[in-house]
């Protein structure tokens, strides 16, 4: 978590950077700025809607025994296992296109590649110590997008 939040830091630094004080990268064109800004509003659409399907949802994994902790196959988990890593991933690409941001747009690789393994590793967790965790996995084929991971 704490390799995570310096990254995540700086990624956002080096975007407020270059968008603003030095302006390092050339302007983006009004259509990308305005498909940055729908990435965004859509990302926490599927927050609200992953936050209302999984109240086990937390910055770390931890299986939550004292709350009866359960598999959620329910809402978004119904099409892929990590509803909010998807919803991530449009605020990965949409956060450096509304800021205008070309710079920031090339840390998004750094950014999924981080995002799946922990997904990985979540996932071990997950089917070790959790009930129809690996039922689900053998379920729910995918990840993050459906019928690509």
């Amino acid at each position: 978590m704490a390799a995570l939040a310096c990254v995540w830091c700086g990624w956002l630094i080096a975007m407020g950077l270059d968008a603003m004080r030095f302006r390092w990268s050339a302007p983006l064109p009004v259509v990308l700025v305005s498909l940055g800004s729908l990435c965004v509003l859509v990302c926490i659409v599927m927050c609200r809607f992953v936050f209302a399907a999984n109240s086990y949802a937390a910055p770390v994994v931890k299986i939550q025994a004292g709350r009866g902790h359960k598999v959620v196959d329910s809402g978004p988990y119904a099409h892929v296992r990590h509803p909010m890593y998807s919803a991530a991933l449009l605020f990965f690409v949409g956060t450096p296109l509304l800021l205008g941001s070309w710079w920031g747009l090339a840390f998004v690789p750094v950014m999924v590649i981080g995002l799946a393994w922990r997904a990985v590793r979540e996932e071990q967790v997950l089917a070790m110590h959790l009930s129809g965790y690996a039922a689900y996995m053998a379920r729910v084929r995918f990840r993050f997008i459906p019928f690509i991971w």
